[in-house]
């Protein structure tokens, strides 16, 4: 599979959730506390991601 999320502690011990694809980090979470809210904000990316308009701010 060419993309996955990955979760990972950042230097402050938070967890972060990135999502990488062709071995490349595209984009990463804030940090959290604990792993199951990095989890959460996964879920929650899959869930209202794929409808997500492009706000184009270069005109």
């Amino acid at each position: 599979m060419a993309h996955k999320f990955q979760i990972k502690k950042n230097k402050a011990g938070e967890f972060v959730a990135y999502f990488v694809h062709n071995s490349e980090t595209i984009f990463w979470t804030e940090g959290y506390s604990s792993k199951a809210a990095a989890k959460n904000a996964i879920e929650s990316i899959k869930k209202n991601g794929p409808d997500a308009e492009v706000d184009d701010q270069t005109d």
